[in-house]
């Protein structure tokens, strides 16, 4: 089992969004420092919800500050920048970084970004399958041009080619994609893509997304044993305590303000109606979902989960109390109290 820390670098009330990204950075070295296997850092632009920008700007920060950690995006927004822009980036951080970089893709909402960033309505209700395919064979090519409704231009050579590695024998860097219904799991299954799936899910809708990749991928001729063997990451929260009680009203304290504020600040592109999750509510749902209480509690619900679902990758947000002090001795107890109890 893998196990890494979810980076949203949420900017709780009070706080200015330079404190939210310091302890978004300090997550990245104590999680190296005390042993989990990686950190991924969500994207977003405009709201207090998470005030990182650019997932792969801060994945390359990262990379540079820790030797052994994974780093990866969950994710980046592919509507808001162009496929072969994505892939120069992550084709850079692959090579500088011995392998170690995770792309994590997805279509992001129908928020204002796409007006001020330039792709449109167009970018995410049309264009999204054209964009990854792109970013993918520009991550698995030497040259590369396109004939598309979106993308159009002359074939030019891919450099930095994300699979040239000292001893030549290398691949290009991992790719997976955010996972929200059935049209993306399909999306990610028939290219062979291991999913992201979100926090807000229960084990019994990921178990159902994970046998309908499954069935997906194998219709469309992937090999059995990479279907097998696919590597999906489930996001979830983490509070440690040692008292079941006690995480809960840690994150019952901290998490409402900001998801209401966070939430409530998406500004769709549009003027469509998008109804918010109630925080209160989307918090104890949380609770009630993920590791969050004991370390014995937490160890057996994810074990549960990967039992349930076949999923054994997790990627947990340890920043729910908003405290910098706090987040990293979760960090810590997380590595040092809850993997030792998953073998």
């Amino acid at each position: 089992m893998r196990v890494g820390a979810f980076v949203l670098a949420a900017q709780f009330p009070g706080q200015g969004a330079g404190e939210a990204l310091h302890r978004a950075v300090r997550t990245a070295e104590v999680a190296e420092e005390a042993g989990l296997d990686s950190v991924w850092l969500a994207e977003h632009h405009f709201v207090p919800y998470g005030v990182c920008p650019s997932a792969v700007t801060l994945a390359a920060l990262l990379l540079g500050r820790t030797r052994r950690l994974r780093v990866g995006t969950a994710v980046s927004v592919l509507p808001n920048t162009h496929p072969v822009a994505l892939g120069e980036q992550a084709a850079l951080l692959h090579l500088t970084s011995g392998g170690r970089f995770t792309l994590g893709v997805g279509r992001g909402g129908p928020w204002v970004d796409l007006e001020v960033f330039g792709g449109g309505l167009a970018a995410y209700e049309r264009d999204f399958p054209e964009a990854l395919d792109l970013l993918l064979r520009w991550l698995g090519g030497t040259r590369v041009g396109a004939d598309g409704e979106r993308y159009g231009f002359r074939e030019v050579a891919v450099v930095p080619r994300p699979s040239e590695t000292l001893d030549e024998g290398g691949a290009g860097p991992e790719v997976v994609l955010a996972c929200t219904s059935p049209a993306s799991v399909r999306s990610a299954a028939e290219r062979g893509l291991p999913m992201l799936l979100g926090m807000h899910c229960g084990d019994e809708d990921k178990a159902a997304m994970v046998a309908l990749w499954r069935e997906t991928a194998l219709a469309a001729g992937h090999d059995a044993e990479l279907v097998a063997t696919a590597g999906h990451v489930s996001a979830g929260v983490c509070q440690l305590a040692d008292r079941t009680e006690d995480a809960r009203e840690t994150l019952r304290k901290s998490m409402p303000d900001w998801l209401r504020t966070g939430l409530d600040a998406h500004v769709t592109v549009d003027g469509r109606h998008r109804a918010m999750r109630d925080p209160v509510a989307y918090t104890e749902l949380l609770c009630a979902l993920h590791p969050v209480g004991t370390p014995r509690l937490a160890a057996d619900r994810l074990a549960a989960t990967a039992e349930r679902t076949g999923i054994s990758r997790f990627a947990l947000l340890t920043e729910g109390s908003g405290d910098l002090a706090a987040t990293e001795e979760n960090v810590r107890r997380l590595a040092g109290e809850v993997l030792p109890r998953l073998g």
